[in-house]
This record gives C-alpha cells, sequence and structure tokens, in this order.
C-alpha cells in the first residue's frame, strides 16, 4: 500500500466533502480516504497493482471537482488561497455596487422611499422591472462560479451548497424575467411578485461570507506558515576554506556550515569548531537557549545566539526535524477526527434532501395552503439558500487545524486527528520511569565518610578506581568528580568483580569500591555506616561502599534524579481527574521509593521492557482509557498497544513511528499541555457541531413557513442568506478562540 496526498479545487461545503469521499472509497484498491475541507486535501492508501491515481482523478472529476496536476506545497496553496481571497473580495465590491442600488428601487417603495416617477412601480411598471433586470444581470454574471460548480454538481448527481444556492437564485432570476414577459404583455400586477433583488442580495451576501470564511481559514492555517518562515533561505558554507554563501537547497550532507552570532541554522547537523549558546524555541518552546559545543546536535533554523560556529550538515531538505515537524503538523490537520464521521454522513445525505423538502413545501403552500406562486417561490428559494451546510463542513476541520497548530507552537505534535480525539478520553496515564519521570543519567547524591578520610578524598579515589569505566553508576562518579576540578590518579592495578564491584590498586592502597554483596565477601565492617546506607536506598539512591586496605572508608549514593518539573506534572494531571502510573524494570524498593516522592498512584515495578505492553493491556481490560508516555524506541510495543502512545525527549527525532503524539521537550508537564490542549479542542469542535446542526434545524422549519402557518412571520431569503453567511463566520470566529490557548507554565 503506498500513501497519496492530492489537492482538490471547487469543494466548498461538507457535501462536497462527502462527494468526493464517497467516489474515491468506491474504487478497488483504495482505503484510508480522508478529504479536509480547509486543507482541500485528498488522502488515501492505494495498491499500485489495482488502482492509479489517474483513476482517482477521474473518479473526482466525474463528481464535479479538479485535482491538480501537481500536489501543491504548503506556500504553493497559501499562495493560492490569498488570490482567491482577492478574488472574492473583488466580487464582492463590483456585486455591492450593483445590488445597493437594486435594493433601494427595489424595497424603497415599500417603506415610502422617495423614486422618481419614470421608474416608480406604479407609474412605470415596465421601466421599474428593466431597471432591476440591467441591475441584477451583473451581479448574476460576477456570481458565475456558483452556477458553474453548483449546476455541474447538480447535474452529476451529487449537488453541494453551490447547487443550493444556484438554484435558488436562478429560479429567481428565471421567475423575473417571465414576470417581465408578462408586464410587457399587459400583466401589470406581476410588477410586485419580482425576485430579482433577492437574487442579487442572496449572491452578494454569500459571497461576502465566502470572504470572511476565507479569512478566517487563513488565520487557523497560520501555524505552518510560521514553520515554513523559520527555514533560512541561505547558507554560508566552507568550501577550500573559503566562506561561500548558497541557497539552501544546494546544500549536501557533508557540508560544513559556518553561522554567526544572530544567525538562523539553514539545516540540522554536529558542531565541529567552537561553542556557542542556541535558541530552540522553535522547536521545544523553550525560551532558554541551549549550551553547544563540539559534538553536540544542532537543529535548522534554530538561532545562533553568542559565538561563532562550524557545524558538518548531516539532515538535509525533507530529512530536517522542522521539515519533519512540518510534514506532521500539514498530516494532522488534513487528517479527520472520529467525531466529525457523523457530520460527513449527514452532509452525504443533506443537499438532495433540502431539495426535495424546497420543492415540497412550496408545492404544499401552492397546492393546499391556497398561496400563489410568489409566495410558494419565496418559500422555495428561503428553504434552498437557509440550508447550506458551509458551517457544517468547517466545524471540525478548522478546530483540529488550530489546535494541532498550537500544540506544534508549543513542542507537543499531535500526528491526527484521531490522536486529538482520544486523548481527551483518557482517564489513566502510564509514565516509564528512566528518561521520562527521571533524568535518565545516574548522579552522584551522597558522600558520607568515616572519620579516616575527606569527602572530596574519597571521591578522588573512587573516581580513579572507575576512570575508564563503562558502568552507568561508575561514569556519574567520575562525572561528579571532573565537573568538581578533581584531578585523577591512573590506578596500578584494576580487578572488575561482576555483579560486586571492583578493587583496585592507587597509591599503594588497595581501594575496594562496590555493593553490599562485596562488602560482606571481603568481610568489611559495615556497622559504622549501614544505617545509612538503608536509609539512602529507602530513598531510591543506590548506595556504593568504598574501603581502604580492608578498612570502610565510606559510600558514595548514586541515583536517577527526578526530572524538575516531574512532581508538577503529575500534580496537574491529578486536578484533571487522570490516574498516575509508573512503569519501570527497577526493584520494588527504588521504585517505591520515587513514587512516594511525587505522588505516583500505582506503581508497576520489575517489569521487562517485552511485558510493558502487557501491563497497558490488563489496565485497558479493567475499563481504563490508557495513554503511554515513553521514549519512543525502548517502549514501542507499549506506545503502540495504548488508546494513546506519546513518546517524549525525543530532540530531534520528531517522526517516532510507534507513537501518535510526539513531545519534543524533555518535560512531563507537555503530557499535562497535550491532555489539556485535545479537551480545550474537542469541546470546541462539539461547540461547532451543535451551532452548524442547529442553525439548520431551526433555520429550515422557519425557511419553509412553519412560524406564518400559526400568524409569525415568512422568511424573506435574503434574511435567510445572511443568516448561512453568519453562521459559517461564527463557526470559523469560535474554532479562531483556540488560538488563545496557553501552555503550563514550570513553576519557580
Amino acid at each position: 500500500m503506498k500513501h497519496e496526498n492530492l489537492s482538490v479545487k471547487g469543494m466548498t461545503c461538507a457535501s462536497c466533502v462527502a462527494s468526493v469521499e464517497k467516489a474515491t472509497a468506491k474504487l478497488e484498491g483504495i482505503t484510508n480516504v480522508n478529504v479536509n475541507l480547509t486543507t482541500e486535501k485528498l488522502t488515501f492508501d492505494y495498491d499500485m497493482d489495482k488502482v492509479s491515481i489517474e483513476d482517482v482523478k477521474k473518479a473526482v472529476k466525474a463528481v464535479g471537482y479538479e485535482v491538480l496536476t501537481e500536489t501543491e506545497t504548503a506556500d504553493e496553496h497559501q499562495l493560492r488561497k490569498e488570490q482567491e481571497i482577492k478574488n472574492l473580495w473583488t466580487r464582492f465590491l463590483v456585486s455591492a455596487i450593483f445590488t445597493l442600488p437594486l435594493l433601494y428601487i427595489a424595497m424603497g417603495p415599500m417603506i415610502g422611499l422617495w423614486l422618481p416617477d419614470f421608474m416608480h412601480p406604479d407609474l412605470s411598471p415596465l421601466n421599474f422591472t428593466i431597471i432591476q433586470i440591467i441591475l441584477t444581470t451583473p451581479v448574476m454574471i460576477i456570481g458565475y462560479p456558483f452556477f458553474k460548480i453548483g449546476f455541474k454538481t447538480l447535474f452529476k448527481l451529487s449537488p453541494n451548497m453551490d447547487s443550493l444556492i444556484a438554484i435558488g437564485t436562478s429560479a429567481a432570476y428565471i421567475y423575473g424575467v417571465y414576470a417581465l414577459i408578462m408586464i410587457i404583455n399587459g400583466n401589470h400586477h406581476f410588477v410586485h411578485d419580482l425576485y430579482f433583488e433577492s437574487a442579487a442580495v442572496i449572491l452578494t451576501l454569500i459571497t461576502l461570507g465566502k470572504y470572511l470564511e476565507s479569512i478566517s481559514i487563513g488565520k487557523t492555517s497560520a501555524a505552518i506558515k510560521k514553520l515554513i518562515g523559520l527555514a533560512p533561505k541561505e547558507a554560508t558554507i566552507l568550501r577550500n576554506g573559503i566562506e561561500v554563501r548558497v541557497a539552501i537547497e544546494d546544500v549536501v550532507v557533508g557540508d560544513i556550515i559556518v553561522v554567526k552570532p544572530g544567525d538562523k541554522l539553514p539545516v540540522d547537523g554536529v558542531v565541529t569548531f567552537g561553542h556557542t549558546s542556541i535558541d530552540e524555541s522553535m522547536l521545544t518552546g523553550e525560551s532558554i537557549p541551549v549550551e553547544k559545543q563540539i559534538g553536540d546536535l544542532v537543529v535548522g533554523a534554530s538561532i545562533n545566539k553568542f559565538g561563532t560556529i562550524h557545524y558538518k550538515a548531516t539532515k538535509i531538505g525533507k530529512d530536517t526535524a522542522l521539515a519533519q515537524i512540518i510534514k506532521l503538523v500539514e498530516d494532522a490537520q488534513s487528517s479527520k477526527a472520529p467525531i466529525a464521521k457523523l457530520a460527513d454522513i449527514i452532509s452525504g445525505y443533506f443537499v438532495p434532501v433540502v431539495i426535495v423538502l424546497a420543492i415540497i413545501s412550496g408545492l404544499l403552500w401552492y397546492i393546499f395552503g391556497g398561496q400563489d406562486l410568489n409566495f410558494s417561490m419565496t418559500i422555495f428559494i428561503a428553504v434552498l439558500v437557509i440550508a447550506c451546510p458551509c458551517a457544517l463542513g468547517l466545524a471540525t476541520p478548522t478546530a483540529i487545524m488550530i489546535g494541532t497548530g498550537k500544540g506544534a507552537e508549543y513542542g507537543v505534535l499531535i500526528k491526527g486527528g484521531a490522536s486529538l480525539e482520544t486523548l481527551h478520553k483518557v482517564d489513566t496515564v502510564i509514565l516509564d520511569k528512566t528518561g521520562t519521570i527521571t533524568q535518565g543519567k545516574p548522579v552522584v547524591t551522597d558522600i558520607i565518610t568515616t572519620s579516616e578520610i575527606d569527602g572530596l578524598n574519597l571521591l578522588r579515589l573512587a573516581a580513579s578506581a572507575e576512570k575508564g569505566s563503562e558502568h552507568p553508576l561508575g561514569e556519574a562518579i567520575v562525572l561528579d568528580a571532573t565537573s568538581k576540578g578533581i584531578e585523577l590518579t591512573t590506578p596500578s592495578k584494576f580487578h572488575a568483580i561482576p555483579g560486586h564491584g571492583i578493587e583496585v590498586v592507587i597509591e599503594d592502597q588497595v581501594i575496594l569500591l562496590g555493593n553490599l554483596k562485596l562488602m560482606k565477601e571481603q568481610a568489611i565492617d559495615l556497622s559504622e555506616l549501614f544505617d545509612q546506607s538503608e536509609n539512602l536506598a529507602n530513598q531510591g539512591k543506590t548506595p556504593m561502599f568504598v574501603a581502604i586496605n580492608q578498612k570502610l572508608a565510606g559510600m558514595i549514593a548514586v541515583a536517577d534524579t527526578i526530572k524538575p518539573t516531574s512532581k508538577q506534572a503529575i500534580d496537574k494531571l491529578h486536578q484533571m481527574g487522570v490516574e498516575v502510573v509508573m512503569i519501570t524494570g527497577d526493584n520494588k524498593l527504588t521504585a517505591d521509593a520515587i513514587a512516594k516522592q511525587i505522588g505516583i498512584d500505582l506503581v508497576l515495578s520489575e517489569v521487562l521492557p517485552e511485558d510493558k505492553a502487557n501491563e497497558v493491556e490488563k489496565l485497558q481490560n479493567s475499563g481504563k482509557k490508557v495513554a503511554m508516555v515513553g521514549d519512543g524506541i525502548n517502549d514501542a510495543p507499549a506506545l503502540v498497544k495504548a488508546d494513546v502512545g506519546i513518546a517524549i525527549g525525543s530532540g530531534t527525532d520528531v517522526a517516532i513511528e510507534s507513537a501518535d503524539i510526539v513531545l519534543v521537550k524533555n518535560d512531563l508537564l507537555d503530557v499535562a499541555n497535550a491532555i489539556h490542549l485535545s479537551q480545550k479542542t474537542i469541546k470546541n469542535i462539539k461547540e461547532n457541531l451543535f451551532w452548524a446542526f442547529g442553525y439548520n434545524v431551526l433555520g429550515i422549519p422557519i425557511a419553509m413557513g412553519v412560524l406564518h402557518l400559526f400568524g409569525g412571520p415568512l422568511l424573506n431569503p435574503m434574511f435567510a442568506a445572511a443568516a448561512m453567511s453568519l453562521s459559517s463566520v461564527s463557526v470559523l470566529a469560535n474554532a479562531l478562540r483556540l488560538k488563545r490557548f496557553k501552555p503550563i507554565v514550570k513553576k519557580g
């Protein structure tokens, strides 16, 4: 199966989406079809042996839409949308120039406004009618896109919003032409049955509504535009020792790039010369610059703050972290949440049902309601116009676009609408301990000595003994000593005792360094520090004893320390009503000690990596909705098994396949941020769907004349057009409120 992403032109509402999806899904060998109205993207998986891209294009064209020959980049899509917005504004302005005088002429006499005799309906009915048709015709011509798409999709039996507008306004115009013929033949009472102003006002108002929609949709896709704008267009590279300025497209892997203070890094790479601080907030959302020196990874589009550095390009073009983030956000914004399926199902049947309702209601009033053709025409046009399902098609994708965009802005990369929706239902979060709750690197926490030696000297001997050790605990001791500027001595003799520790000779002293087992085997008296060692162990620390010439000298405690924000993140999850579970391969004593410090609800200790997925399944079987948070590599099976897999601290490797959500920063607070963002986005989608459905549920019966049955008013088609446009704009305005989302801020 291959994945494909195509740009589709001509879609205007939810029923367009349903038509394109249905036409594509019917083809053999096509699966996972998804159409997004706001991004105008059709995505699907297909079997190349059974179906071709050309088959898909033909199927889409058959229902009245156009697939662009080349898939647009986000930049190209943005430019096309900006041109469309300009065109819509021009169409609205020109339409308004003709519509405003038309409205005055048509409606003025009804409310007592002055009209000259040569165009007054009672004195010159023919002139009155001819002037209206002259003013209406240009508006109909300017609004030709509605008729082109509307009738095309109607004739292909997949009518959409434009079909409703096209039928309604065409009916009003044609009826007006019929009235003109009757007036020419002397039937002057037809002068009061004209609908030219309705046709013009409907087209003008809906064009204005489409313009406002386009402006709002442009704001929803700002996240992609912002990300694309981050990448510099040029790079300075070293060629034969000379600095050369080249286009970013000409940078190749292996090039040495020169970046001066204040410059943006063009691509990803590894520092080969110099040291500096780099602002990586574009990737992580974290404003504090990160120190970089030789051997450190650097990321394209981040900003060099201080020193000049040289670095070797390792990832270019679509392989850079920024490019992967852009693709990830684009895919997420083109995806669809399960909640949208209800709207899609309804939209597929909506327009044909509305057309039938408009015809039936018009006929019922004419045949059984004792009303004339003029009244029935009002009902027919009003039902068609007010029922346009624009708001329905915009309700879900706009909220998902903004939600995923805001996530990316703060380093929370959500891979799709389904993940976003599932996340808000999560009631249990499983946290992998090492590297998620803790730093993932052991550090020296305590140095305790007997009266025979001081702390620095004990650390010097222990670090000298462990010099060259590959054991994580030994590395922690060496790192602590070097960070304190202690000069180390090379042992004259070294002997490793597996599972126990080491025996070395330094400065003619026999040093034993290891665990309780080693000390007991060597018959070292531990009574002086035994209670303190037990206390350290109960705190989740690993005490390592040091004996010099068979006599206890002290102990050094090493622990994988808890990240500064872990406690705050877990407190926040508890406030959201989420149960927090810690899973680890550590022994129960160490795991319980860490859990106690940060308020973990349930501890699953001594769990092998391959058994983590089973523990996830057990919680799911007990009725829990589970999110698994891990490093995305060792925890891959558990991440896949969970309802939502969250990879944390992925650095530049943003495209972890096994995770549904990638947290760029190595910070547990972003788990709470992701859940909070999901809750806000789904709430917004539900509000949008409520208003979109509610508007149609209320609007259609009023347009059909239900209120008029009980002596109430009749809905004028012009007001129906205004209400229809307003509903779309209100849904978009509600979705834009998500742009105010703010993440949880670190304490202190």
